[in-house]
């Protein structure tokens, strides 16, 4: 299977090569090559042109949404911090950490929960569903691989988010074991001010 990175939203037309404006339409295909996944993010006229040639086209993509273009906001500040939810899920994913791909899974699902994330789209490849979520405010996109449950048992990946939002990641060469007292008020308050939220959200049905 594919490895499952961060996508950007291109600031132009992958066809015509023009710049999208503050709030104009644009429509994102998800393509599958032979190493990972490539996004292509077209403007309406061209969308619509690729639509009109579609019969004639060779091109087969996995996933396609719409979406309007909003300028990107300023970089803010630098700040030491802990890792949240979402700076984690970024690490996860603009590295290679297989052994956290269901912690992966349960970022995503609890920045879905606060609405940080959108599923775009969901397709299965190699017998495995993919969810396709996007982040409104940046355009980037995540591909987030379902958890096999019979190889990773939700106890296991819960104890990894719990991990990670405490410790972070792990120093290469280091060893990382739970603390003995956990305290996990921070951690749910990540996924939703909502007391019923628990620290591992619900899979998808």
């Amino acid at each position: 299977m594919n490895d499952w990175n961060i996508q950007s939203r291109s600031r132009s037309c992958v066809a015509c090569e023009q710049p999208f404006e503050d709030g104009a339409a644009y429509h994102s295909l998800l393509f599958a090559t032979k190493h990972e996944l490539q996004r292509k993010d077209l403007c309406q006229p061209c969308w619509t042109q690729h639509q009109a040639q579609k019969p004639e086209s060779s091109e087969n993509y996995l996933s396609h949404w719409q979406g309007r273009f909003q300028s990107p906001p300023p970089p803010a500040p630098e700040a030491i911090q802990r890792d949240t939810a979402e700076t984690l899920l970024r690490k996860l994913t603009s590295e290679d950490f297989p052994q956290y791909k269901g912690a992966q899974y349960i970022l995503a699902v609890m920045l879905e929960r606060k609405r940080i994330l959108k599923v775009q789209d969901q397709f299965k490849q190699d017998g495995q569903r993919i969810f396709v979520y996007e982040h409104p405010k940046s355009g980037d996109v995540f591909t987030i691989a379902e958890p096999d449950l019979n190889q990773d048992p939700l106890e296991k990946i819960q104890k990894d988010v719990t991990l990670l939002m405490e410790q972070g990641l792990p120093v290469e060469g280091a060893e990382t074991t739970p603390k003995e007292d956990t305290n996990r008020d921070s951690i749910e308050e990540e996924a939703s001010t909502d007391s019923e939220t628990s620290v591992t959200p619900a899979l998808h049905e």
